[in-house]
């Protein structure tokens, strides 16, 4: 009776090890392994002319590069409201703000430590600059600054350039940009 449970024992785990099967040992193509299967000898094949990825389709082309064919666009392709500024101000203090500081002035927190300092948004220069000017380089970077293109969505984006000139336009104001209702407050003691 032990006999035949030992070879019952070892018949199964025998026809358990048979039964096996190893996915890792069948054949494959590693990614950008040499293939004699395609006239190319390329496994990763290339994408067939006229598709356009899911979720890749970028017909707006002022929206996702900030250009049109004679440069920079000045207006921005999302709608200005309290909301964009609000997000923009939001995604600014997390993305730019570390590097350009809380107003733009180029004295974030990673210069203090020794990071090469950036322009200040409130020069001559970047105040002249169109918004897309400032879309272009946050989505390509500029410099010693990266791309963030792949860190900050395109709204995102277009929202901080929003923020930007709404700050330029804070830090370079004059009296006669407050509306008159306002002034009055101003000139009050």
């Amino acid at each position: 009776m032990k006999a035949a449970l030992a070879r019952a024992v070892v018949l199964c785990a025998g026809g358990f090890a048979a039964c096996r099967q190893d996915m890792h040992d069948q054949p494959k193509y590693e990614p950008y392994e040499k293939s004699d299967f395609f006239e190319d000898h390329r496994t990763v094949r290339p994408q067939v002319a006229g598709t356009v990825a899911r979720g890749q389709l970028r017909e707006d082309a002022v929206l996702y590069t900030g250009k049109t064919a004679t440069g920079f666009v000045s207006a921005l392709p999302v709608p200005l409201s309290e909301e964009t500024l609000q997000r923009g101000r939001e995604r600014f203090d997390i993305f730019c703000s570390p590097c350009h500081g809380r107003v733009g002035r180029g004295d974030g927190m990673i210069v203090r430590r020794g990071y090469r300092k950036p322009s200040s948004f409130h020069e001559d220069r970047l105040r002249e600059q169109p918004a897309g000017y400032f879309y272009d380089v946050i989505t390509n970077g500029f410099g010693t600054m990266p791309d963030y293109a792949a860190q900050i969505a395109v709204k995102d984006r277009w929202a901080i350039v929003a923020y930007v000139k709404a700050l330029q336009l804070s830090q370079n104001a004059t009296t006669a940009d407050v509306p008159a209702p306002h002034r009055r407050e101003l000139e009050t003691p």
